[in-house]
């Protein structure tokens, strides 16, 4: 499937979380706000850009990407929040009759562009295993704030056989424009995740003898946000359920020379 299929199904009314879909094609998370918090929402980007690394910003009331051209950003995810002063509102599949024209609409990577780079050198993705959306949980790190903005890093966690995490770290390093390497691997503790079964977004994801729980940045992050600081307004994905866009996940890998 194609990324221009893809989104023509998620715009027919499709819902699922977007993880296999479109292998090769980058995806992208994605927050809208009002203008005027706007410049918050850039800055708390540029002051944790693991969490949160922006590939595009539209114009004001604008529903076009550069990162796919003729897209509709009101229309072409699977599904989508809608948040007010904070509080979730509603999970909708269409919101381009809630898109105001001072909305500006952040995309930011997705840790599914470097699982292209996992199953090509055979590493095995549980959740994609047992049809399931990745497990996602908000930790005990404070992200740094900005502005009105603050909020914890959430992670996406995958189970990775304890003989391949070296090779996952190494393969997620070398994207940092969608995450890169993990923030953490091993006892969820560390993170203050008492319990793995019991993800904050997403499915909870079965390990299979001798996985070990590894830890990324998640571009799930500004929702947190979203909750702890209470706009008045946002537009975001739902946790899973990406914008895929027309770019190569290639363009994303940095060039070993450069490392």
């Amino acid at each position: 499937m194609t990324p221009e299929q893809a989104r023509a199904a998620f715009r027919a009314g499709t819902v699922a979380p977007t993880s296999g879909w479109a292998t090769g094609f980058t995806q992208t998370n994605l927050i809208a706000v009002p203008r005027d918090w706007a410049y918050d929402v850039l800055l708390f980007c540029q002051r944790n850009p693991q969490p949160c690394p922006v590939l595009d910003v539209t114009d004001p009331g604008s529903t076009a990407t550069t990162l796919a051209p003729g897209a509709d950003l009101s229309r072409d995810l699977p599904r989508y929040r809608v948040w007010r002063h904070g509080e979730l509102a509603e999970e909708v599949d269409d919101v381009s009759g809630l898109w105001q024209e001072n909305l500006v609409a952040f995309s930011i990577g997705c840790s599914f562009t470097f699982e292209t780079g996992l199953l090509a050198a055979g590493i095995p993705l549980r959740h994609l295993e047992q049809g399931r959306n990745v497990s996602m949980y908000v930790t005990n790190r404070e992200c740094r704030p900005a502005g009105r903005l603050h909020g914890p890093m959430v992670v996406s966690m995958r189970p990775i056989p304890a003989g391949r995490v070296d090779e996952a770290i190494a393969i997620s390093g070398a994207m940092p424009a969608v995450h890169g390497a993990p923030v953490h691997v091993g006892d969820p503790a560390g993170l203050g995740i008492a319990d793995l079964s019991r993800p904050d977004f997403g499915d909870p994801v079965e390990a299979e003898p001798g996985d070990v729980p590894v830890f990324w940045a998640c571009g799930v992050t500004p929702q947190a946000a979203l909750m702890a600081s209470k706009p008045p307004f946002a537009i975001t994905h739902s946790p899973g359920h990406m914008f895929i866009t027309d770019r190569r996940d290639s363009e994303y890998r940095v060039p070993t020379a450069a490392r």
